[in-house]
């Protein structure tokens, strides 16, 4: 891609991905834009780039982190890029799918006769064990995931100074709100109070208005079990993580998680992390 001329910016756009903050990173970003008057808008397609503001700031946000490559081009367009570990993503988004509400992921509707017809929230909870279940999982709807991460264009980040890439796992333990606040700093998006962006950060925040359990929307409580980074370390186990690391062993040294696969043995059998 040929590098773009950073001018004053405008547009914060945020990216993440399945199961790497979604939810979190909708709320913290809607109220920014409620209490902020800020234009909010979903961008997956250069057509609706017609909608953005003509003038002022606006925040665009794309949950697969799949932007038009006509914004990636913009010289006043800011992006903050959120990854989480694979690992952890593969858990979470396991979990999730045997429960979450059919409205909310058009994914998970879907039938397919090599599912026996079934939707695939009813295959996977049709399937005899979690081990089973992980198995499905990673090779569906959390492979998407991870070749999305893959994808994103990281050249557009330190040579052009646009890009704050971060992870999950760095902002979960953002408890003092440094990170969030240092990454609007470098965005300086004109028309956005940074105090008051960051203030919305805390009060959706695990670590701050939400660690209360009970101060959680139903949806947040739905998607999030514990939030903590790091699950796969007790939670993956080795009769997963072998055939995991044969495959994706590249995907995580790329994504910066893993330099090699002696992480494996760091996982228990089933029976023990059963037990």
């Amino acid at each position: 891609m040929t590098p773009v001329t950073k001018t004053d910016a405008r547009f914060l756009c945020v990216g993440t991905h399945h199961k790497t903050g979604t939810i979190w990173m909708r709320k913290v970003l809607r109220a920014i834009s409620n209490d902020q008057n800020v234009p909010f808008m979903q961008c997956y397609r250069a057509k609706k780039l017609a909608e953005a503001a003509e003038t002022g700031p606006q925040i665009i946000v794309n949950w697969s982190s799949s932007f038009p490559q006509q914004l990636l081009e913009m010289g006043h367009a800011r992006f903050i890029h959120i990854i989480r570990d694979p690992r952890d993503v593969l858990l979470s988004g396991m979990r999730y799918h045997r429960i979450a509400p059919l409205g909310n992921e058009k994914f998970l509707r879907e039938k397919r006769d090599e599912w026996g017809g079934k939707n695939y929230q009813d295959h996977l909870n049709a399937l005899p064990d979690d081990h089973a279940r992980l198995m499905f999982e990673m090779e569906n709807k959390h492979d998407k995931t991870v070749q999305e991460m893959l994808n994103w264009p990281y050249e557009y980040g330190v040579p052009n100074d646009r890009v704050a890439d971060i992870k999950y796992e760095d902002l979960i333990e953002d408890t003092d709100c440094a990170i969030f606040r240092g990454m609007l700093e470098e965005c300086d998006i004109d028309g956005i109070d940074i105090d008051k962006a960051v203030q919305s950060y805390w009060d959706r925040s695990l670590f701050g208005g939400l660690a209360m359990k009970d101060d959680r929307e139903d949806r947040v409580a739905l998607h999030v079990s514990s939030g903590k980074k790091a699950q796969w370390v007790t939670k993956l186990p080795r009769e997963i993580a072998e055939p995991y690391a044969e495959r994706y062993a590249d995907a995580l040294k790329t994504l910066g998680y893993a330099e090699n696969s002696d992480w494996v043995k760091d996982c228990l059998p089933a029976k023990e992390i059963a037990a």
